[in-house]
């Protein structure tokens, strides 16, 4: 039987909530920052454009002359332009993922952490807000600054997902990982709100305030993040799950003083060892594996395409939200940001709860199938979502329950389980390598997805990209459909193997 809630939070000390605060918030911060281009897309699109095409132009630099600032001759070119720049940026993105997992898995995550971080909110910095300062607008440069911008943001998410690894055993991840997963979604609300708060400024101040928070929240993880239980000299005992990766040995010397090496330590009333023991040799250090290794591990190619599929939809809604509310509907672009985050708190709560469901259950892809067939009919209701801000958020918290709960689970609590699994036979530096492969997998497919969106906007409409939302859907429930068929054969054996004992 799946142990309680309580059971959960019980077997967890104040380290465990430290590491689930700092990494948590670590990644709301980069996408609060993340957020502030599709949230400011209508005021970039007003600076890029004359204002002959845009008659709204003088609401944003009164006084100014427009034709000397612009940079494309039409809104229908930049509107291209910017769903160029979100597939650079995913392109760019999906390689560094894949590049990142494998050095995540050979170096101190806290090192590369901090890296992503700081070097992303420069970047940001330089794109949003240097550029608007100077007056310089350049094509070349904001497709440089993108794709170098995607490069350090892809060095975060396998670090924070392998730290949460290390300090979270298999008991109850999907609970866990699926409350944790949610801090994409809190950044995006963070950062829509954070946006429209000084969008009357310019929205080079929405670049400058996530920026500097995010660039003041890599230094604060820096210097307060322990990235395994070795680094406080501590191996958790076996009925938590744990399995603690060592990924630097410099960086894992115990804290404890040498007389208390051989001793049993009682923290918080739960039995820990130190990790060195003078009675036993000392274990080697498990070597990484390989990325060709980690891509033919069992279910991660499944879960990889499925999740490139859902990815594709859940970053149209990231990238495209607030620009389709303010043209679709024609409401003011802070109302439209800030109805946009209903999206990302039905995704907060879909991920939650179906982590728990799937750890009651024992199994994750029954949780997946329904709530992913669930999402092709709150795709379609809400292409049909009336001009009332009440309804449109009601249906955007449902489809954000049924598409973004999946997306969180599979590349958390799934991925987490991907890089512990036992065909890894002993080796335990996979977690980064695997979380790398799955989320960079989603990211090329995200990528493709968001020039797709705006052609098929600007040819057909936005009910066409909607449809496009649902066969991308479907195809994650074709992906997912033969792990899917094992795992309910194996709860119809062990279900019918109870009955017989009984």
């Amino acid at each position: 039987m799946p142990p309680s809630c309580c059971g959960y939070l019980s077997q967890y000390t104040h380290h465990h909530l430290v590491v689930f605060l700092l990494t948590f918030f670590s990644y709301v911060l980069l996408h609060a920052s993340r957020k502030t281009f599709s949230n400011v897309k209508v005021s970039i699109l007003a600076q890029w454009t004359p204002s002959i095409e845009n008659g709204s132009a003088s609401a944003y630099s009164p006084g100014e002359t427009w034709e000397d600032n612009r940079l494309f001759a039409d809104k229908e070119q930049a509107t291209l332009f910017l769903g160029a720049l979100d597939s650079i940026f995913l392109f760019s993105y999906a390689v560094g993922l894949y590049l990142s997992g494998v050095i995540g898995d050979r170096v101190n995550l806290r090192y590369l952490l901090c890296f992503g971080l700081c070097g992303s909110a420069a970047v940001e910095f330089v794109f949003g807000t240097l550029t608007e300062w100077l007056k310089f607008y350049n094509v070349y440069l904001y497709c440089g600054l993108w794709v170098l911008n995607g490069l350090l943001q892809s060095a975060v998410w396998p670090c924070v997902v392998a730290v949460m690894g290390n300090w979270f055993g298999k008991t109850g991840r999907g609970f866990v990982f699926g409350l944790w997963s949610a801090c994409a979604s809190v950044g995006n609300i963070l950062g829509a709100f954070l946006a429209s708060s000084v969008l009357k400024y310019g929205y080079e101040y929405a670049f400058l305030v996530t920026s500097v928070v995010q660039f003041a929240g890599g230094v604060v993880v820096f210097f307060g993040l322990l990235t395994s239980p070795k680094e406080v000299g501590l191996c958790l005992e076996s009925e938590t799950g744990l399995s603690p990766v060592e990924t630097d040995t410099d960086s894992h010397r115990p804290l404890m003083s040498d007389e208390e090496d051989d001793a049993e330590v009682e923290v918080y009333g739960r039995p820990y060892h130190s990790v060195t023991q003078p009675d036993e040799p000392l274990e080697e250090p498990p070597k990484a594996i390989g990325f060709c290794q980690a891509f033919c591990l069992p279910g991660v190619l499944p879960y990889s395409l499925a999740y490139a599929c859902l990815k594709l939809v859940n970053y149209s809604f990231f990238f495209w939200l607030p620009f389709y509310l303010s043209n679709n509907y024609g409401w003011k672009e802070a109302e439209a940001d800030r109805l946009s985050v209903w999206y990302d708190v039905g995704g907060i709560i879909g991920g939650t709860v179906q982590g728990l469901i799937s750890d009651f259950m024992g199994k994750r892809s029954p949780v997946l199938a329904v709530s992913l067939a669930l999402a092709m009919g709150a795709l379609v209701g809400y292409s049909r979502s009336p001009n009332d801000q009440l309804i449109n958020a009601a249906l955007l918290a449902t489809t954000g329950f049924f598409i973004g709960g999946p997306s969180n689970m599979i590349s958390s609590a799934i991925a987490a389980d991907l890089g512990r699994q036992d065909a890894l036979r002993g080796s335990q530096e996979a977690l980064a390598t695997v979380t790398g492969i799955v989320d960079g997998t989603g990211s090329i497919g995200a990528a493709g997805g968001q020039y797709l969106v705006s052609l098929i906007e600007s040819r057909l409409g936005w009910t066409h990209v909607f449809y496009f939302f649902v066969v991308m859907t479907a195809g994650s429930i074709v992906f997912i459909t033969p792990l899917l068929i094992k795992e309910v054969r194996a709860m119809w054996r062990d279900r019918h193997a109870l009955q017989r004992q009984l």
